[in-house]
Protein backbone atom coordinates (compact mmCIF):
# COMPACT_ATOMS: atom_id res chain seq x y z
CA UNK A 1 0.00 0.00 0.00
CA UNK A 2 1.27 3.45 -0.91
CA UNK A 3 1.54 6.18 1.71
CA UNK A 4 1.87 9.93 1.31
CA UNK A 5 4.92 11.63 2.76
CA UNK A 6 5.93 15.25 3.12
CA UNK A 7 9.18 16.24 1.46
CA UNK A 8 11.83 17.11 4.04
CA UNK A 9 15.13 16.79 2.18
CA UNK A 10 16.77 18.23 -0.91
CA UNK A 11 16.98 14.72 -2.40
CA UNK A 12 13.22 14.20 -1.96
CA UNK A 13 12.46 17.57 -3.54
CA UNK A 14 14.77 16.84 -6.50
CA UNK A 15 12.87 13.58 -7.11
CA UNK A 16 9.57 15.49 -6.95
CA UNK A 17 10.87 18.07 -9.42
CA UNK A 18 11.95 15.28 -11.77
CA UNK A 19 8.40 13.85 -11.82
CA UNK A 20 6.87 17.32 -12.31
CA UNK A 21 9.18 17.82 -15.28
CA UNK A 22 8.42 14.40 -16.79
CA UNK A 23 4.63 14.73 -16.54
CA UNK A 24 3.93 18.47 -16.62
CA UNK A 25 6.70 20.00 -18.75
CA UNK A 26 8.54 17.64 -21.13
CA UNK A 27 5.43 16.66 -23.15
CA UNK A 28 5.12 20.36 -24.12
CA UNK A 29 8.87 20.99 -24.56
CA UNK A 30 8.96 23.35 -21.57
CA UNK A 31 12.06 23.85 -19.40
CA UNK A 32 12.26 22.20 -15.98
CA UNK A 33 12.61 25.66 -14.39
CA UNK A 34 8.90 26.24 -15.08
CA UNK A 35 8.03 23.33 -12.74
CA UNK A 36 9.05 25.25 -9.62
CA UNK A 37 9.01 28.73 -8.14
CA UNK A 38 10.17 30.82 -5.18
CA UNK A 39 7.48 29.47 -2.83
CA UNK A 40 8.83 25.92 -2.42
CA UNK A 41 10.32 26.47 1.04
CA UNK A 42 7.06 27.97 2.36
CA UNK A 43 4.90 25.21 0.85
CA UNK A 44 4.00 21.62 1.71
CA UNK A 45 5.30 19.20 -0.91
CA UNK A 46 3.61 15.82 -0.71
CA UNK A 47 4.70 12.72 -2.57
CA UNK A 48 4.26 8.98 -2.91
CA UNK A 49 7.18 6.71 -3.74
CA UNK A 50 7.13 3.17 -5.10
CA UNK A 51 8.81 0.20 -3.41
CA UNK A 52 12.18 1.17 -4.91
CA UNK A 53 11.94 4.78 -3.72
CA UNK A 54 11.03 6.41 -7.05
CA UNK A 55 8.57 9.29 -6.70
CA UNK A 56 5.41 8.29 -8.59
CA UNK A 57 2.96 11.01 -7.46
CA UNK A 58 3.32 14.51 -6.06
CA UNK A 59 1.64 17.87 -5.49
CA UNK A 60 2.23 21.04 -3.52
CA UNK A 61 0.08 23.10 -1.15
CA UNK A 62 0.87 26.78 -0.79
CA UNK A 63 -0.90 29.33 1.38
CA UNK A 64 -2.17 32.35 -0.52
CA UNK A 65 -3.89 35.48 0.83
CA UNK A 66 -7.03 35.39 2.97
CA UNK A 67 -6.40 31.87 4.34
CA UNK A 68 -6.87 30.29 0.92
CA UNK A 69 -4.64 27.37 0.00
CA UNK A 70 -3.66 26.42 -3.52
CA UNK A 71 -2.71 23.00 -4.84
CA UNK A 72 -0.12 23.21 -7.58
CA UNK A 73 2.16 20.94 -9.58
CA UNK A 74 0.04 17.78 -9.24
CA UNK A 75 1.66 14.94 -11.15
CA UNK A 76 1.18 11.18 -11.23
CA UNK A 77 3.49 8.91 -13.19
CA UNK A 78 1.78 7.57 -16.32
CA UNK A 79 2.16 3.97 -15.13
CA UNK A 80 0.30 4.75 -11.89
CA UNK A 81 -2.55 6.96 -13.11
CA UNK A 82 -6.05 5.76 -12.28
CA UNK A 83 -4.93 3.89 -9.15
CA UNK A 84 -6.09 6.40 -6.52
CA UNK A 85 -2.70 8.00 -5.81
CA UNK A 86 -3.83 11.47 -6.87
CA UNK A 87 -6.73 11.32 -4.41
CA UNK A 88 -4.40 10.25 -1.62
CA UNK A 89 -2.20 13.27 -2.33
CA UNK A 90 -5.17 15.68 -2.51
CA UNK A 91 -6.68 14.41 0.76
CA UNK A 92 -3.27 14.60 2.48
CA UNK A 93 -2.86 18.23 1.37
CA UNK A 94 -6.41 19.04 2.45
CA UNK A 95 -5.58 17.74 5.93
CA UNK A 96 -2.43 19.90 5.98
CA UNK A 97 -4.57 22.88 4.93
CA UNK A 98 -6.93 22.23 7.85
CA UNK A 99 -3.93 22.10 10.21
CA UNK A 100 -2.90 25.51 8.84
CA UNK A 101 -6.48 26.70 9.46
CA UNK A 102 -7.04 27.52 5.81
CA UNK A 103 -10.67 28.11 4.84
CA UNK A 104 -10.62 26.73 1.30
CA UNK A 105 -8.38 25.41 -1.44
CA UNK A 106 -8.23 26.64 -5.01
CA UNK A 107 -6.39 25.14 -7.94
CA UNK A 108 -5.95 25.58 -11.66
CA UNK A 109 -6.98 22.29 -13.25
CA UNK A 110 -5.96 21.28 -16.72
CA UNK A 111 -9.02 20.40 -18.80
CA UNK A 112 -8.18 16.68 -18.71
CA UNK A 113 -8.08 16.75 -14.87
CA UNK A 114 -11.38 18.55 -14.18
CA UNK A 115 -13.36 15.32 -13.61
CA UNK A 116 -10.66 14.05 -11.25
CA UNK A 117 -10.89 17.17 -9.09
CA UNK A 118 -14.69 17.08 -9.20
CA UNK A 119 -14.49 13.53 -7.82
CA UNK A 120 -12.48 15.01 -4.92
CA UNK A 121 -15.22 17.56 -4.19
CA UNK A 122 -13.92 20.59 -6.13
CA UNK A 123 -16.21 22.75 -8.23
CA UNK A 124 -15.43 24.89 -11.26
CA UNK A 125 -15.46 28.61 -10.50
CA UNK A 126 -14.51 29.73 -14.01
CA UNK A 127 -12.70 28.89 -17.21
CA UNK A 128 -9.34 30.57 -16.68
CA UNK A 129 -6.26 30.57 -18.88
CA UNK A 130 -4.75 28.74 -21.83
CA UNK A 131 -1.25 27.56 -20.87
CA UNK A 132 1.31 27.69 -23.68
CA UNK A 133 -1.55 28.47 -26.06
CA UNK A 134 -2.73 24.86 -25.87
CA UNK A 135 -3.75 23.61 -22.39
CA UNK A 136 -7.07 25.00 -21.14
CA UNK A 137 -7.25 25.53 -17.37
CA UNK A 138 -10.20 25.93 -15.02
CA UNK A 139 -10.18 27.62 -11.63
CA UNK A 140 -11.66 25.16 -9.15
CA UNK A 141 -12.28 25.43 -5.41
CA UNK A 142 -13.37 23.53 -2.33
CA UNK A 143 -14.37 24.84 1.10
CA UNK A 144 -12.71 23.02 3.98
Amino acid sequence: MFSVKQSATKKEFEAILQLRDEILRKPWNQPVETATDHLEEKSVNAYIADETGNVIACARLQENDNKIGQIRFMAVSNAYQGKGLGKKIVFFLEEKARELQLQSIELQARENAVKFYQSCGYTIKEKSFLLWSQIQHYLMAKKL
